[in-house]
């Protein structure tokens, strides 16, 4: 029986671990659970999965609950609860399903314990992807990731050698906007933007799928995870998600990992990796998808992308920098208070304002990532 401690679980990665862990009952159980604020559904999951620990990040939430935690399950609360409850609970993966910034440092305290990482938090790798590698390897820990196009090329590597890969091919959905003219983009609303036609994912992605920015970051959390330079990486437009991404030889062969659009395929793969296990889950059905198609994205278009791919290649601090900004830039626009053209242009100023660090430690790394939410909030 493997005990799962769950970053995010309210979240639409962490609802698909602990329906993923649900259906697989008899061989994992939940150890630990986090929240920022939804306690009215972490107390459903309390109920349902009976953790020894439970974390909410937002205080006056906490204490609205404090009073309903049964009796053996601890809470505890704000970031030095998060920290704590890495460090101290009994797991045996550590599911990183906490989107931005904040899953950062609980998940080094995982590392550190020399935990299985099944990692969806594409930040941990985005802003320290150098110290992260460093310390899987120094702790003996693992980093299995869990985005379906770095599950897919995970998965196309097993028995591969890296030095035969020629390049690695993300594909991406296209989001919302593949369609549109990029002068769309001026009068773009919230809920049309968070109107993606194959996935359902939680508000920001859903908006770093828009700006593509989302593949962005997944170029350079592939850099990390898979050692490979920048022009070793390539992106296409996909818009059925049924490939999810691919691994091209030097011999020409290229390998594709297929599937639904679907999260709980890669959650059970990183959880019960190298083995598979049957489930309940929708199969693919080829001819009913009829065909699949391909091309280039538009950088002119879709700048997020292009940002992320020259901030990859900057090094240092500029993939932290372009982070903090976006997300800012995000949640400002979900506000409705910037335009979702504004978006690539304030992670510009940034990135061209907020002095990069080229040999980042962590400290630095966390003192980036102040100033530039600093600095954008500040040109808002």
């Amino acid at each position: 029986m493997k005990k799962v401690f769950v970053l995010g679980s309210t979240g639409s990665i962490g609802v698909n671990c602990l329906n993923v862990i649900s259906n697989l009952k008899y061989d994992f159980e939940v150890a630990g659970l986090t929240v920022n604020s939804n306690t009215q559904l972490l107390l459903e999951q309390i109920r349902e999965f009976n953790p020894k620990v439970v974390v909410v990040r937002d205080e006056s939430a906490a204490k609205k609950i404090s009073g309903k935690i049964p009796k053996g399950c601890e809470l505890l609360i704000g970031e030095d609860g998060l920290i704590k409850a890495a460090v101290e609970t009994e797991y045996d993966i550590f599911m990183g399903a906490m989107v931005g910034f904040a899953g950062l440092a609980p998940t080094l305290e995982a590392i550190k314990r020399g935990k299985r990482i099944a990692l969806a938090n594409k930040e941990t790798l985005v802003v320290a992807g150098e110290i992260v590698t460093k310390l899987v390897l120094e702790n003996s820990a693992e980093i299995i990731p869990v985005d379906s196009e770095h599950s897919a090329i995970y998965q196309c590597l097993v028995g591969e050698n890296l030095e035969v890969v020629e390049k690695l091919i993300l594909t991406a959905s296209g989001g919302p906007f593949r369609d549109k003219d990029k002068s769309f983009f001026e009068t773009a609303t919230v809920d049309e933007a968070l109107n993606h036609p194959n996935w359902k994912m939680g508000s920001k992605i859903t908006i770093d799928s828009a700006t593509m920015m989302n593949k962005g970051l997944e170029v350079i959390e592939a850099h990390w995870l898979f050692g490979l330079p920048a022009e070793k990486i390539e992106v296409v437009i996909h818009p059925q998600s049924i490939i999810h991404s691919m691994v091209q030889f030097v011999d020409g062969s290229i390998k594709a990992q297929l599937g639904l659009p679907d999260m709980k395929l890669p959650i059970q793969y990183a959880l019960t990796f190298p083995e598979r296990v049957r489930n309940n889950f929708d199969r693919t059905d080829l001819p009913a998808i009829g065909s699949l198609t391909f091309y280039e994205p538009d950088l002119n278009k879709f700048e997020c992308l292009k940002l992320a791919f020259d901030a990859l290649n900057t090094g240092g601090t500029a993939p932290c920098i372009l982070n903090a900004a976006n997300e800012v830039a995000v949640s400002k626009f979900l506000l409705k208070e910037i335009k979702f053209s504004h978006i690539p242009l304030l992670i510009n100023k940034a990135l061209d304002k907020v002095e990069n660090n080229l040999s980042p430690n962590l400290g630095t790394i966390f003192e980036c990532d102040k100033v530039t939410r600093e600095y954008v909030n500040q040109i808002i």
